[in-house]
C-alpha cells in the first residue's frame, strides 16, 4: 500500500500575466499518497484553493494571488509536452526520463518542501503562474521543420530502401514533444537540441534529403531570431531530455547548416 504523506509545504510561482512582477507564495497540503501523480497533487492543491472560496478579483487589483494555481497538461501520459514544469532545480522534477504527468508523489518525503516554477526562458515567456507560452517551438518548425515535396502515396514511402540504423536513428530523434526541458535546463536557453532533434529526423531519411539546406538554415535562423541563446556544449540538455534526446544530434545539426553554406 501506498505510503500517505501528512504534510508537504508547496512553494509555488504566482504571476497573473506576462506584464506582472510575480512572485512565490507557500501552501500546505495534506494527505496526499504517494502513489499520486505530481498533477494529480496539484489539482488536489487546487481543489482546496477553491474551497477557501478567495475572491479572484482581489488578485487582479493587486492582492496576494490565490484562487487556483494556472498550470499546463493535456494528456497526462508524457507524449505531448504540455506539463513543462521546473520542480526543485530540475526541469519536470527530481526523476529521470519522465515528463512531469508521469512523476510520482513517491519521488518525495514527508514534510517537504517542494519548489515549482514555469520554465525561464525568454523565448518562453510566462502567461500566467505556471503556464508559458511554448509557441516559439511552432514557429521553429514552421520555418523548415517539415517535408513539403511530393512523396508520393504511403506505398511509394514504403517502398523506399533506408538502413535500419539511419530509421533507428532518425526515430529516436523523432520522439522529442517539443517539451522544452532542454531550453529551460540550459544555462544559454538554448533551443539546440529542440532543432538538432527536428533536422535530424528528416536528414536521415531519403525524402527529407531534398530539402536539407533550406531547412537547416531557415529553422537555426529562426531559432536565432526568437531570443534563444547558443549551444555551448554543457550537455545538461541530454541529462534532462525526458525522451533522452542526444547531443549527437546536435553534431549532425552543425554539420547540416555547414554544408547548406557552403552550397551558397
Amino acid at each position: 500500500m501506498d505510503k500517505i504523506l501528512k504534510e508537504l509545504t508547496i512553494k509555488v510561482w504566482r504571476q497573473n500575466g506576462p506584464k506582472d512582477k510575480g512572485h512565490f507564495e507557500t501552501y500546505k497540503v495534506h494527505n496526499i499518497s504517494q502513489g499520486s501523480s505530481f498533477l494529480e497533487m496539484l489539482d488536489i492543491l487546487n481543489e482546496q484553493l477553491i474551497q477557501e472560496g478567495i475572491d479572484p478579483v482581489a488578485v487582479e487589483k493587486g492582492c496576494k494571488s490565490s484562487g487556483p494555481i494556472s498550470f499546463d497538461h493535456d494528456c497526462r501520459e508524457g507524449i505531448c509536452g504540455a506539463c513543462s514544469l521546473y520542480i526543485d532545480g530540475r526541469a519536470h522534477g527530481p526523476d529521470d526520463e519522465v515528463t512531469t504527468c508521469q512523476l510520482h508523489m513517491r519521488k518525495f518525503n514527508e514534510g517537504d518542501t517542494i519548489t515549482i516554477e514555469p520554465w525561464r526562458s525568454s523565448g518562453f515567456p510566462v502567461i500566467k503562474d505556471l503556464v508559458v507560452d511554448r509557441g516559439a517551438f511552432d514557429k521553429i518548425l514552421q520555418a523548415g521543420g517539415y517535408v513539403s515535396v511530393n512523396t508520393g502515396g504511403v506505398p511509394d514511402a514504403n517502398a523506399i530502401a533506408i538502413p535500419k540504423p539511419d530509421a533507428d536513428e532518425s526515430m529516436d530523434a523523432a520522439a522529442c514533444i517539443g517539451c522544452g526541458a532542454c531550453v529551460a535546463t540550459c544555462k544559454n536557453g538554448s533551443a539546440m537540441l529542440f532543432v538538432a532533434a527536428r533536422v535530424s529526423s528528416l536528414a536521415l531519411l531519403p525524402q527529407g534529403k531534398v530539402e536539407a539546406a533550406r531547412r537547416a538554415k531557415a529553422m537555426v535562423a529562426k531559432m536565432d531570431e526568437l531570443g534563444f541563446g547558443a549551444c555551448t556544449n554543457t550537455r545538461a540538455c541530454e541529462m534532462e531530455c525526458p525522451k533522452h534526446i542526444t547531443v549527437n544530434h546536435i553534431a549532425r545539426l552543425n554539420r547540416e547548416f555547414l554544408k547548406a553554406k557552403f552550397q551558397d
